[in-house]
């Protein structure tokens, strides 16, 4: 029998989060895994008026050929190849929709750093298309995911509970979730129209002493456009403002590698130090990805707290209730972010106990929660 929630959450992807309309092309990527979800994302499109482009890998395979196949047996000129279809899809459709869905998210776990930042390097102008025409309005993109075994393994749940797990993030069990989504939008405006304006940021905690500018930038509002789920806002920092010190308080994964402990000194903007208790190496082999992996493309606080736990993925793991997470590498054009690399590596610090954030001097947010007049 067929699951209503999966109908519910393409109908979610179509109409809320892409927004498509008559003549719109839609990517659709995914693996075979997530069929139930493609299939229906299909149909739905179609009946929106909208051109389905599906582009299905296959099980365990990531986009942009950064599979554990193709970073084994690929050339050195081969990784330096830029995926034609991608490439296309990216500069000129209207629509992209992603659907996570690997079972194996190990896979490049002992793949040589060196071939991940090649093949990086390489597919960097997809990543930069996909910010630049996003922000501009002219390419309605939007990342999600479909359980599998292998996510619900690294979330410490059975498929069922992580079914419901995900599900549930979505809202799905809701009568209306598109209007929840919309209700998130209104709940978190006012934090974004308080930062309008605005200059110094300092944070304070156990794991954090850093401050940052976010002058002339724009806090942007995330309510399931870009991601599903959703619940954070989000800017770019002045690249060569932030200072001090953080830990990350969860593990940081990237392309199937999980750098544990990981802490970074940052000076006029740039990493200047950074240690980890776990893969040092792959963190500091990251660092000179380019010459805007060292500084922040992006700076955000998480507002879902029914995301409550830690999964080990970084589309909900970001969006914690009470945490704040900050990206190393490309920004977003639209808050004005001006830093450009061939990374964008999200790091979750928690800010739940004996820990604030002031803007120009004023107590914007104290142990998880927004305390700013409004």
């Amino acid at each position: 029998m067929a699951d209503i929630r999966v109908e519910k959450f393409a109908k979610v992807l179509v109409e809320h989060s892409a927004r498509i309309i008559p003549g719109d092309r839609v990517l659709l990527e995914g693996t075979t895994a997530a069929e139930p979800l493609l299939r229906e994302l299909y149909i739905q499109i179609l009946q929106k008026g909208g051109h389905p482009h599906l582009l299905m890998a296959l099980p365990g395979t990531m986009p942009f050929s950064q599979d554990e196949l193709y970073m084994t047996y690929a050339s050195d000129s081969q990784l330096d190849f830029v995926p034609s279809f991608y490439k296309l899809a990216y500069d000129q459709f209207e629509s992209r929709i992603r659907i996570h869905s690997a079972t194996n998210t190990r896979g490049l776990t002992n793949i040589d750093p060196a071939r991940v930042q090649r093949r990086g390097k390489a597919t960097s102008s997809i990543t930069e298309a996909q910010m630049r025409r996003g922000g501009a309005g002219q390419f309605k993109w939007v990342t999600t995911l479909y359980p599998t075994e292998a996510y619900a393994q690294d979330a410490s749940m059975s498929l069922k509970e992580y079914e419901d797990f995900v599900f549930g993030a979505v809202h799905t069990n809701e009568a209306d979730p598109i209007a929840f989504w919309r209700s998130v939008e209104k709940k978190q405006q006012s934090a974004v129209d308080f930062m309008k304006g605005k200059n110094q940021v300092v944070l304070r905690g156990p794991n954090v002493e850093l401050t940052l500018s976010v002058k002339g930038r724009t806090f942007n509002n995330s309510f399931g456009t870009f991601n599903m789920p959703d619940g954070e806002i989000y800017t770019g920092p002045v690249e060569e403002s932030v200072n001090g010190w953080v830990k990350f308080t969860y593990p940081a994964n990237y392309n199937g590698v999980s750098v544990e402990g990981a802490e970074l000194t940052f000076s006029n903007g740039r990493v200047e130090q950074a240690k980890a208790e776990k893969n040092q190496d792959f963190l500091m082999r990251m660092l000179e990805s380019d010459a805007g992996s060292r500084h922040l493309g992006e700076f955000a606080i998480g507002t879902n707290f029914d995301i409550n736990r830690f999964t080990g993925n970084i589309l909900f793991d970001e969006k914690i209730g009470g945490s704040f997470h900050m990206a190393l590498g490309a920004g977003y054009p639209e808050t004005g972010s001006r830093n450009k690399s061939s990374i964008h590596w999200d790091m979750i610090c928690d800010m739940r106990q004996d820990a604030e954030i002031t803007v120009d001097g004023e107590l914007f947010y104290k142990n998880g929660q927004f305390v700013f007049e409004k």
